[in-house]
């Protein structure tokens, strides 16, 4: 990308971004188009980062383990569901993922959380995201049972109206109280050893990024 286009795009991200400054949108685009590596663009396509790239930064940078979770974060990027994530939802998630309030982040990790996007957590979707999460131990009892246990306990804990599941009130509510609850279902945040590392590396210098 030539200088002058990436001033202006520059420009017109960081107009929009609320937690980056202009220096620190200039590195992110630029680790993004280091990233997608050097794809001629072309009218009407998208140039993006796909699935399996995004992934890999999510696990060798953010330490993120969890497929099911790291793929719904991938599709809270991709806010246009178009299989790939552009350079302005790579600025803009990244926006979020690293500094986003307290608000933004219970509304990011409500989306990622429900996972047939009906506006709800239901028991079904508590399982099989605390399933996914937990360390499989060997022990002499179904662990099914075990992970029943705890979708019960969280529901006492969060369901504040005792409909059996969680609306995005309940989980607010929750959170609110108890901040660790945040990420109850799995880590969809980065944790802020690794949000320090990758701010202190890409914003020193986004050409020296090695993601592997």
């Amino acid at each position: 990308m030539n200088r002058k286009k990436l001033q202006k795009l520059t420009d017109t991200l960081t107009k929009s971004c609320k937690h980056f400054n202009k220096f620190e949108v200039k590195c992110l685009i630029t680790l993004f188009y280091n990233l997608v590596g050097d794809v001629p663009e072309k009218p009407g396509v998208v140039t993006g980062l796909d699935r399996n790239v995004f992934r890999n930064i999510l696990h060798v940078t953010f330490g993120m383990t969890d497929d099911m979770i790291m793929d719904r974060v991938f599709r809270g990027f991709d806010r246009d569901n178009d299989g790939c994530i552009s350079v302005s939802e790579w600025v803009h998630g990244l926006s979020l993922f690293l500094r986003g309030t307290l608000d933004e982040k219970m509304k990011y990790c409500f989306e990622v959380f429900d996972l047939n996007g009906d506006g709800f957590i239901s028991k079904e979707e508590m399982f099989h995201m605390l399933k996914n999460s937990l360390l499989k131990q060997p022990s002499e009892e179904d662990p099914d049972e075990g992970i029943k246990d705890l979708v019960e306990i969280t529901l006492k804990k969060m369901d504040h109206d005792h409909d059996g599941k969680l609306s995005f009130v309940d989980y607010e509510t929750a959170v609110r109280e108890e901040t660790l609850l945040l990420e109850a279902f799995g880590p969809c945040l980065p944790d802020p050893k690794r949000q320090m590392e990758f701010e202190a590396q890409v914003f020193k210098d986004p050409n020296e990024f090695n993601e592997t």
